[in-house]
């Protein structure tokens, strides 16, 4: 049976377990500058640690799925909550970046990918015509933790050092990451519940479709785009001799905007359809790019950071959706966390070229440039999806 009551529950569960999640992984814009400063580094060194996480949880996610399919979600993302915790006591006693690259870039990151697919696939199952809305309402916990997060730990960091403030936020993770990941179930399994969960292809059947293919490149080369501003939008905003809590809070602006993104274009994606929605909020994501081109002062970072927040919450709140749409419901979980290995090198990368660009011309037009050429290949390759549609299953 679908759409009952709990299934409500696993939504919010999983609004819970991604605040956290990904209100960890853009502290790093709070923690920036206290890193370059303890280990004498450059931006482009710093970015590798934000670089190393974000590549990992989208390599491992797919494992992550994977283990989901199989045990449940409940487990493997418990298990994925003490990672992240583990791996942010371990960065606050660090004595060198290279240590801080395992413990943040590699611990965290692997405990991300064990929170992040097993929780968002799993709410696609438990929902019939309603999937847009509850997608949305879930992932907006990616916008609500970087709205929330960031600017806290900055506040902390304001009455304590960084590293006492990243271990209350490990804290933080343990008890709360594990109390939401408890609530997280596997969709019910009566006869007609049974039938739809089997219906679909199996991850290998998916692999070699032209849909899938044209998909995973639109990941791929969407990726540096929506990476980079969570790294470097902050450090910009210094650059132009904006105070540090404007420049942290524009990353919450970003959550901001990424939340009316996942809840509006939701509901809209389910009446005019979520592919063709996911083409045009490329789109928009590339587009958003002018602006932080053209910003000179507070307003102009302000508003780049809603609208691009608005088009990357929009697209991360689809992906989940359109797998379950497209490649149906056997193995959603291993189905989604593959997808996301595509975003893996440009989070790796993007942020850390960025940097290296910075570093070597003092400013980042060239790499704005770059990510809008990016994004307009990003939403070609989604339209190809879009013309070879649904697989067959």
């Amino acid at each position: 049976m679908k759409d009952t009551p709990y299934a409500w529950v696993v939504v919010w569960a999983t609004f819970a377990c991604l605040s956290l999640i990904f209100g960890v992984s853009y502290s790093f814009a709070a923690f920036f500058a206290s890193f370059a400063t303890e280990f004498s580094a450059q931006r482009a060194d710093v970015s590798w640690i934000f670089g190393l996480s974000g590549f990992v949880y989208f390599v491992m996610g797919a494992l992550g799925g994977i283990l989901a399919d199989r045990f449940g979600p409940r487990g493997v993302c418990s298990a994925g909550m003490v990672l992240i915790a583990l791996g942010l006591w371990v960065t606050s006693g660090a004595t060198s970046l290279q240590s801080v690259y395992a413990s943040y870039g590699l611990l965290v990151g692997l405990g991300i990918a064990f929170v992040y697919t097993p929780s968002i696939a799993n709410v696609q199952p438990w929902f019939t015509t309603r999937r847009g809305l509850a997608g949305g309402i879930a992932s907006s916990g990616v916008g609500a933790g970087t709205l929330v997060v960031p600017v806290v730990v900055a506040f902390a960091m304001g009455h304590m050092p960084w590293r006492e403030a990243m271990q209350a936020l490990a804290w933080v993770v343990l008890v709360a990451g594990l109390l939401a990941s408890s609530l997280l179930k596997k969709a019910p399994t009566s006869p007609a519940a049974q039938v739809e969960a089997t219906a679909g292809l199996s991850l290998r059947e998916t692999l070699r479709t032209p849909t899938f293919r044209w998909f995973y490149m639109g990941v791929v080369l969407a990726s540096p785009v929506m990476f980079i501003p969570f790294a470097h939008v902050s450090a910009s905003a210094r650059d132009m001799g904006l105070d540090e809590s404007l420049a942290v809070g524009l990353v919450g602006l970003i959550g901001v905007g990424s939340l009316v993104g996942r809840f509006g274009i939701g509901v809209l994606a389910d009446r005019i359809g979520r592919a063709p929605t996911l083409v045009w909020m490329q789109a928009s994501m590339g587009a958003s790019y002018a602006l932080w081109f053209l910003a000179s002062g507070p307003m102009a970072m302000m508003c780049f950071a809603l609208w691009f927040g608005l088009s990357y919450g929009s697209i991360v709140s689809l992906l989940p959706a359109i797998c379950m749409d497209y490649f149906g419901a056997k193995s959603v979980a291993g189905v989604v966390g593959t997808l996301y290995t595509g975003a893996a090198v440009g989070n790796l990368l993007g942020p850390v070229l960025a940097g290296a660009v910075f570093d070597a011309t003092g400013h980042y037009h060239a790499v704005m440039a770059v990510c809008a050429l990016f994004s307009l290949t990003a939403v070609l390759s989604t339209y190809y999806m879009l013309r070879h549609g649904h697989a067959q299953y």
